[in-house]
């Protein structure tokens, strides 16, 4: 695979880590919490393709049958849970679980690199570098959710909390996403 073929399917495959960083980045764009989300990004867009093409065809089916799911349902729950504290009186919004930290931020990793795991099996079955793929894949995964922040708090000062909705929205279609098609 030559590189211009490489960046193509990097960014396809970072399209899901964009869309959770304009979902996250509206509410919780502080430069840390950036870093935060753009670094582990990056890091599991580029493990998962080395776990896949390790796993091989036996595992990898399980792994691809089930980890949709968990992931979909990951989703819909912080993006529930974003879109219904945007909709409450601003007196009972809470600040809210921050999805750049803990168990949230490994969960919403886990969730926007599942394919790339199914393409490092797959590189690794037709003989591919994986490793040099699963490199560039994880630096465009971390460009496109640096972006993607950066303009959700953009946004974020024009629509306000609505971004909150905005956001939940955009998690729940990914969620419907990975489990519809």
């Amino acid at each position: 695979m030559n590189l211009v073929e490489t960046l193509a399917l990097a960014v396809a495959l970072g399209c899901d880590a964009f869309a959770v960083g304009l979902a996250v980045g509206g509410r919780f764009g502080a430069p840390r919490q950036i870093f935060r989300l753009s670094f582990h990004f990056g890091l599991f867009q580029f493990l998962m393709p080395l776990i896949g093409w390790g796993l091989g065809a036996g595992l990898a089916t399980v792994a691809t049958r089930w980890a949709p799911w968990i992931a979909a349902a990951v989703l819909l729950f912080i993006g529930g849970k974003m879109a219904w504290e945007a909709l409450q009186p601003p007196e009972d919004r809470s600040q809210g679980l921050d999805p750049t930290k803990g168990w949230s931020l490994v969960a919403l990793s886990l969730a926007t690199s599942i394919d790339a795991l199914g393409v490092g099996l797959s590189l690794g079955m037709v003989g591919q570098n994986v490793f040099g793929s699963a490199v560039v894949i994880g630096i465009v995964a971390a460009g496109m959710t640096l972006i993607a922040m950066k303009l959700a708090g953009l946004m974020s000062a024009k629509l306000g909390h609505r971004m909150g909705i905005v956001g939940g929205a955009i998690l729940i279609a990914i969620a419907i996403k990975l489990v519809a098609f």
